[in-house]
């Protein structure tokens, strides 16, 4: 299979992208975190606030805040032990016991790992790993990186003046294992998420971020020691207290092109051992190739995009009631955050409920990238649309979101719960018990002019961004959100007349008061 009908498949033909025999091994899975074995191990502090509220003017954090920031993002949050019997006759439940992190993944699998370069007194400035199962920091290589990690991005960071710098990698075999070929379009999504998450946490302890989606590969995974057939990073993230640093200079001026061979000799070669518990690892060809031709050489490469024109839907405009921006606790709604799955309960939404969810969302998204370099203002990438049905004073309809000016665009008058239950590929969603039915759209061709095919898995971490700042405001308006990609793509572009903008949906997020389904539920912090 190519390239471009392998996308196409994972996209619009979804029983394509896997083979249609595929069996998953449960008895074999790998661990939803990696475990290095034989390195030497940094404790965290397990005592983590329960509030993010009030914290302290920013200063250089210590081992003890990088531990809390590190455990809000990514750490095990919870212990789940669910009924999953669908028999009430039945007189033995079904029991699944799952650990969980604040960050939704799709089959709870978190295919994504985390590394951190550090600068700081109470260690070995190096490079290291979040050992996730304990809670520490695993050293990978000691020494100052700065010079190697600021040719690495182009020259366009002022990485001596931050702290820390955050790696988001993908190891593939995470979830390959139970989706097959289909875990590509997850480990976009799963990624963005994460980097979603890791941006909110950051405002929370006053650390000023920067999100390089462009960046010599194979000189990043060669610093952390990565075997690029099993796992590869997806996004650089330095991290600093000074907010007024250079972010995305240009690297061109004054500074010669950077190609990642040259600068993978100016490092010995690291391999470590770790542990993923799976005795027998299938192989994944088409990740492989995927992540290959998404990767950059040189940074003669690197790219920014520039703010496509705007085409707003020709329907009649409904504004939506001005609102602040929502004021919360991260860590209390993180701690609410559900997926209700078929638990959602049918109740009628204000419209200021829709238009605070709305607002916040695309709001919280704002972000500092380097593919819109310096520039401040621009348009996002990724919009929002939704099938509405019994919200207060909007007639039921399918709508596109104009955040600049804050108002919905009628595209689809109707009750469209139907067509969109059909649509999708398992009922594990009651949508007649939805009153919000979201979709992220982004570009059909996903910048492949521009960024090649490393534009599908950037299109798709900013999807991810996107959907983990919608589920974070409404756990905050007390509603929850179940992101689902068994849905059929072209179903929805044609509610919503997508073709004639050259959009797709990317993801589908029902958003809705919900009830507890029957568990036990334990959190892991002290």
């Amino acid at each position: 299979m190519n390239l471009e009908a392998f996308l196409y498949n994972l996209h619009f033909d979804i029983d394509k992208a896997s083979p249609p025999d595929w069996e998953i091994d449960w008895n074999d899975a790998p661990l939803a975190y990696k475990l290095y074995r034989g390195l030497p191990v940094f404790p965290l502090s397990p005592e983590v606030p329960l509030t993010l509220e009030g914290g302290e003017a920013p200063v250089k954090p210590d081992l003890r805040t990088i531990g809390h920031f590190l455990w809000y993002v990514f750490g095990l949050t919870q212990f789940y032990e669910s009924d999953f019997s669908l028999d009430s006759t039945e007189q033995t439940a079904e029991l699944m016991q799952s650990y969980r992190r604040f960050v939704p993944s799709g089959g709870a699998l978190y295919p994504n790992e985390l590394y951190v370069y550090l600068k700081m007194e109470e260690l070995p400035v190096g490079v290291y790993h979040y050992d996730v199962a304990h809670h520490r920091l695993v050293l990978l290589r000691e020494g100052h990186f700065d010079a190697y990690i600021a040719r690495a991005l182009g020259h366009r960071c002022d990485v001596s003046a931050c702290f820390g710098t955050v790696f988001v990698s993908t190891m593939f075999w995470k979830n390959f294992f139970k989706y097959n070929n289909f875990a590509y379009r997850l480990q976009g999504l799963d990624a963005g998420v994460l980097i979603g998450q890791l941006l909110e946490v950051a405002k929370r302890f006053g650390i000023a971020t920067g999100v390089y989606f462009q960046f010599l590969d194979r000189a990043i995974n060669h610093l952390l020691g990565l075997y690029e057939q099993e796992e590869s990073v997806y996004a650089v993230i330095p991290l600093s207290v000074e907010p007024e640093i250079t972010w995305f200079a240009d690297g061109n001026t004054g500074y010669g092109t950077v190609s990642a061979t040259e600068l993978c000799r100016e490092l010995a070669a690291v391999r470590h051992d770790h542990y993923v518990r799976s005795k027998k690892v299938l192989e994944y060809p088409l990740l492989i190739k995927m992540n290959e031709a998404s990767m950059l050489e040189s940074t003669r490469s690197f790219r920014q995009i520039g703010a496509k024109e705007r085409i707003n839907g020709e329907g009649q405009a409904v504004a939506l009631p001005h609102v602040k921006r929502l004021a919360y606790d991260l860590a209390s709604v993180c701690r609410k955050r559900y997926s209700p799955g078929m638990d959602f309960v049918l109740e009628k939404v204000s419209q200021l409920q829709l238009a605070t969810l709305m607002q916040e969302a695309t709001a919280a998204f704002s972000y500092r990238n380097d593919l819109d370099g310096a520039h401040k203002k621009h348009e996002s990438r990724v919009s929002l649309y939704g099938c509405l049905y019994n919200v207060e004073g909007i007639p039921d309809g399918a709508y596109q979101y104009d955040s600049a000016a804050h108002v919905l665009r009628k595209v689809h008058p109707g009750d469209h719960r139907l067509r969109l239950q059909y649509g999708m590929s398992l009922d594990n969603v009651n949508l007649f018990q939805v009153p919000l039915c979201l979709h992220v759209a982004g570009d059909k061709d996903h910048f492949k002019t521009e960024l090649g095919y490393r534009g599908y898995r950037i299109q798709q971490m900013e999807a991810g961004m996107l959907v983990q700042h919608l589920l974070l405001a409404a756990s905050a308006l007390g509603m929850g959100g179940h992101p689902l990609l068994g849905f059929d793509a072209n179903l929805c572009d044609e509610i919503y007349k997508m073709d004639r903008q050259g959009k797709t949906s990317l993801i589908q997020i029902p958003i809705g008061p919900y009830r507890h389904r029957p568990w036990l539920r334990g959190s892991l912090h002290s």
